[in-house]
């Protein structure tokens, strides 16, 4: 019998929410071992110093130092500090890298220091993917507005005006405590944030004209929620056909997307929230078709991705 060798796989920046959730993922993977979890703040410190729920569930400690031969390692750093890291450390030609941030998630920024990084939205590039060694992930918000928006732009249907609104759950924040973040402040309460301005609108719009030239303008009203994880999206957007016409397109495009279900009843979010799934529901009103899209943000909006959870 020929046994296949594991995965040896590295987490840079394994103390924040996404480096959690990996850390889960990975240890609980049957062809996975974790080979080193970096962080510079805990170096030395074992992992349930950050994640108390790894209690007794491994002996794995935080380290300093990096195995630049690793089979493949995610990059779970703030925003502009990927590309700051990889000029500083040349992992070997074989390993695999997925960031987690936004630094190569443009097309503009693909191409970095001579690694070509590809999108990793499964439901849109699943073959480039699939022989990718560079991946740079969606971001959260991206991954719940282009579910709800991919077939409609498949099909050509996004020639009008779209309206999205969604809200995210406090971790959608990071890990670092800040004035909207805070439980006193959070709690009990809900308010809007960068308005039609959204750093993930750039992501998205690139996603959509690649499958529909004249794609309508997105307006993206982001609101924070009084809740831990998880995004509820609504899009809407006219759509001159019947709502089977548009199951039926859905349905078609999502066909052999295992985390991908069109649900015949409205959704929440409780649904999805702790797994990698996707729900969406269809509702038409006049020749008015709104979308509702629910992931949790730090699995399918974040870590989880293509991992069969």
């Amino acid at each position: 019998m020929l046994i296949k060798a594991m995965i040896k796989a590295g987490i840079i920046g394994g103390s924040g929410y996404t480096g959690g959730e990996l850390v889960r993922i990975l240890l609980n993977h049957p062809a996975v071992e974790i080979d080193f979890v970096y962080s510079t703040t805990r170096a030395g410190k074992d992992l349930s110093t950050a994640h108390p729920d790894l209690l007794g569930m491994t002996e794995i400690r935080f380290t300093g130092t990096v195995n630049l031969e690793v089979d493949v390692v995610f990059l779970c750093l703030g925003h502009g500090n990927s590309s700051k890291f990889l000029l500083e450390n040349e992992f070997s030609e074989k390993t695999i890298i997925i960031d987690l941030s936004n630094d190569f998630r443009l097309q503009a920024d693909a191409n970095f220091n001579g690694k070509q990084f590809v999108y990793g939205l499964p439901e849109l590039n699943t073959s480039d993917i699939e022989y990718a060694q560079y991946i740079a992930n969606p971001g959260c918000f991206a991954t719940a507005i282009q579910l709800a928006l991919l077939p409609l732009a498949k099909a050509g249907k996004l020639s009008d005006m779209i309206h999205v609104n969604a809200v995210t759950g406090s971790t959608g924040a990071g890990i670092s405590p800040t004035d909207t973040s805070h439980f006193s402040w959070r709690n009990n309460n809900v308010s809007w944030y960068k308005p039609f301005t959204h750093q993930h609108l750039g992501e998205i719009n690139e996603s959509l004209k690649s499958l529909q030239e004249n794609v309508g303008e997105l307006f993206f009203l982001p609101n924070r929620g009084n809740f831990t994880r998880g995004i509820l999206a609504t899009a809407y957007t006219d759509f001159h056909g019947s709502l089977e016409d548009a199951k039926e397109l859905f349905k078609s495009y999502y066909s052999d997307a295992i985390f991908t279900h069109i649900s015949e009843e409205p959704i929440s979010l409780k649904q999805v929230v702790n797994t990698n799934n996707c729900h969406i529901h269809l509702h038409k009103h006049n020749d008015t078709l709104l979308v509702t899209s629910a992931i949790d943000n730090l699995l399918k909006g974040a870590s989880a991705r293509r991992f069969k959870i």
